[in-house]
């Protein structure tokens, strides 16, 4: 990232949906749940402002870490200023591990920033967790 890309702040949701409820029962080692939960939906008024097409990777990042994935056009909305990420691999590298004495981290109305990532792949959510858990090195 350089300072002349563009940046977007949002508040981060993240939950469950079917596709990826299905994906994971499955196809965790397949493009299914790259597709079903690698992806961060954005206010479609929001691509201008971050210069990117859909399907485009960007960089989501927050206090707690960072991922790439694709932005895709929110079918729901409008919602400027909102975006949503399945729950899985991905929006795990953006939440925090506190859990406030529940047991679950917050899910929900995480700050973030996202930045294209032009040429950037999006991890499979194996090689994504090896990455994680081995130090940054893609495995």
């Amino acid at each position: 990232m350089t300072s002349s890309d563009p940046v977007f702040t949002a508040n981060l949701i993240t939950g469950r949906t079917i596709e990826q409820g299905v994906a994971i029962e499955g196809w965790k080692d397949k493009q299914e749940y790259i597709d079903a939960a690698g992806f961060v939906h954005i206010d479609p008024s929001e691509f201008k402002t971050l210069n990117v097409w859909p399907g485009s990777s960007v960089t989501v990042k927050s206090d707690f870490g960072e991922v790439i994935v694709r932005a895709i056009k929110s079918p729901y909305g409008p919602h400027p200023g909102i975006v949503f990420i399945p729950m899985g691999p991905w929006a795990n590298q953006v939440v925090g591990t506190d859990t406030d004495t529940t047991g679950m981290p917050s899910y929900k109305g995480i700050i973030v920033t996202i930045t294209p990532a032009p040429g950037k792949k999006v991890l499979g959510a194996i090689a994504l967790i090896k990455m994680t858990t081995q130090g940054g090195v893609e495995a």
